[in-house]
């Protein structure tokens, strides 16, 4: 083997081993930490708190979007939530742009990968423009673009002993008698032992580490493509078509991470090795905003929510905000 080749490897190996350590543990840290904020801040009082149509909800929303580790895809049904409970429309599309965009693991792989300097920048533009961005779209009346049927209420959810009118309870009560002064079901039997109550931390622990292991795969991807764009990637090759000196490397970043729907898992460790080979800052924050921000796979679910001209909307939102953030981090600080 050539001794060029194997410093490659070298290198790769190396790069791979750096990227498991460090993004495991921020990864195990950080979720954990996500975790212990849900106990005290749950998903019904984050749709309370955007049901209410004040002009401090525009803000909010983007901070609460800030400690929900939602990915663009799994912001949907929380915001047909928002939609049932006839949340302020404005607020509630800051939600939809900032949630994923300030992923919590994402500003934490900032900070850890590219400084607290470039993460203060990343969340101050992704935060300022969602908000912006909403009240623009409230102010403009883009509200009429939202289908109606996604205002519709589910069916009713069930409960044994709740206040749901004993005529919708039959399934429910399919084994217990309801009595004649009462719609709750009466359990005629033998009582059962309470389970073992568990710790909430271990509880939260549990999750986190569950959650762990069905990102992990997506992690794997992300720190084997960096790893072997370090070892193996020229350096001359990514500065002459995405560094500093080629302004159309921001446009092209940011239109290329929208089908590229890479999770922040994944897309930091691969931008951090880019950084590192000579690709502008700039070019990699559009990517990153891009890939997170939007995907394929969003814009379908979304059409089943909002009718064309709020998707053109929403897509020109997040490729516009890619793009100012990229040209502003590059040429001005």
């Amino acid at each position: 083997m050539p001794a060029e080749v194997l410093e490659m490897l070298t290198e790769t190996a190396n790069m791979f081993v750096f990227l498991a350590i460090e993004l495991t543990l921020l990864y195990l840290v950080i979720s954990y930490l996500v975790g212990v904020i849900q106990e005290f801040i749950t998903p019904a009082k984050v749709q309370a708190v955007l049901s209410s149509r004040n002009g401090k909800g525009y803000v909010i929303a983007a901070l609460l979007g800030s400690i929900t580790p939602f990915c663009s895809c799994s912001t949907i049904p929380f915001l047909k939530g928002l939609l049932r409970a006839r949340a302020g429309f404005g607020p509630m599309m800051v939600f939809l742009f900032a949630s994923p965009l300030l992923n919590p693991m994402i500003i934490g792989l900032f900070i850890v990968t590219f400084g607290i300097k470039v993460a203060l920048f990343y969340f101050t533009m992704a935060l300022g423009v969602s908000v912006i961005a909403g009240y623009l779209l409230e102010k403009w009346g883009f509200e009429r673009y939202v289908r109606q049927e996604a205002y519709a209420l589910t069916q009713p959810t069930i409960s044994c002993c709740g206040t749901t009118p004993a005529v919708i309870q039959t399934s429910c009560c399919a084994t217990k008698p309801v009595t004649s002064t009462s719609a709750c079901c009466v359990d005629t039997t033998a009582a059962q032992p309470q389970p073992k109550r568990v710790l909430p931390w271990l509880t939260i622990w549990r999750t986190t580490w569950k959650d762990f292991k069905q990102v992990l795969p997506y992690l794997i991807v992300g720190i084997s493509l960096g790893s072997l764009i370090y070892g193996f990637i020229p350096t001359d090759l990514i500065v002459q078509y995405a560094g500093e000196a080629t302004w159309y490397a921001i446009p092209i970043a940011a239109v290329i991470g929208i089908p590229l729907y890479i999770r922040a898992e994944a897309v930091i460790p691969l931008s951090a090795a880019l950084v590192q080979k000579g690709m502008a800052m700039g070019s990699v924050m559009a990517l990153i905003i891009g890939s997170a921000g939007a995907s394929l796979t969003e814009v379908i679910l979304l059409k089943a929510i909002f009718k064309k001209q709020m998707i053109a909307a929403f897509l020109s939102v997040i490729l516009g905000m890619a793009i100012t953030t990229g040209l502003l981090y590059q040429y001005v600080m």
